[in-house]
Order: structure tokens, then sequence, then C-alpha cells
């Protein structure tokens, strides 16, 4: 492995345990506060989502897909379904919050802590879900562009 192999290897590890920190600081006021949290799974793929994606978008040259197209081309192609995959999943949780209401989730709380951590429930879902499947067709985007610029241009 060569030395610049090994730095974006590196690059790559902190990004992804920035990462996880940032789900833990998002989750642990959710933790905290409930019992259950039923969304949890689409919560933490939502934040990974929007944080890798976005920085994929930006930083794609200082990343190993850079000049991998064949890697490339089978993410554009899994950009689609997962697009629609998280459109569902935002979905399901506003539809699971209309039909249930809060009160199964966040009943046990004082009325105070109820309502602030309802409101960052709901902010921080919608934010990082419509985050989320707005990042995976831009990133498809970006993953078409750079093979354009590849075989073309030779740069990333």
């Amino acid at each position: 492995m060569n030395k610049q192999q090994s730095l974006t290897l590196w690059l790559e590890l902190i990004w992804w345990v920035l990462t996880a920190l940032a789900v833990w600081v998002v989750l642990f006021p959710i933790h905290k506060a409930m019992h259950v949290w039923p969304f949890q799974g689409w919560n933490i793929a939502f934040v990974v989502v929007v944080i890798t994606f976005t920085r994929y978008i930006f930083l794609l040259k200082h990343t190993f897909l850079a000049r991998r197209q064949e890697v490339k081309v089978a993410l554009i192609l899994l950009m689609f379904p997962l697009t629609f995959l998280l459109i569902e999943a935002v979905n399901g949780f506003m539809v699971y919050i209309e039909e249930n209401t809060w009160e199964t989730l966040t009943g046990h709380l004082p009325l105070a802590d109820k309502k602030a951590i309802e409101s960052y429930i709901w902010t921080e879902m919608l934010f990082f879900g419509v985050g989320s499947f707005i990042a995976a067709p831009v990133f498809a985007v970006r993953l078409m562009l750079s093979i354009w610029r590849t075989r073309n241009r030779g740069t990333v």
C-alpha cells in the first residue's frame, strides 16, 4: 500500500468515526428521554446517509471512490431504489405519528419535557430524512459527472 492509499484510508476512517460521533450526539437526547424508539434504525440511517453522501458529493476526489469507475456505476444504480426507500421511511414515520400520536412514545414524560422531545424528534427526523433522500440523487449526479470527467478529462 502506497502513502496516498494509506492517507485515503485514514481519512475515510476518521470520517466514519466522526459520523458515528454525530449519530451518538443526535440520538442521545432521544435515548435519554424515551423507553422505546421504534425508528432508531431509520434515524441512524438518515444521519449516516446525509453525512456520508454530502461528504462524497463535495470531497469525492479525496475518497477511495475517486478512480473506481465500476463502483461508481454500481452506486449510481443503487441510488434510485435507495431514494425511494428513504422517502418511504420518512413517510412511514410521519404516518405513524399522525395515526398513533405521540402518546405511545412520550406519554410517560412530564408535559414540558414531552413537548420539547416531540419537537426535537420531529425536527431531527424530518431534517435528516429529507436531507437523505435529497442527497441520494444528488450523489448519483455527482458520480455521473465524475465518471464523465475521468473518462474525458482525466480528473475526478
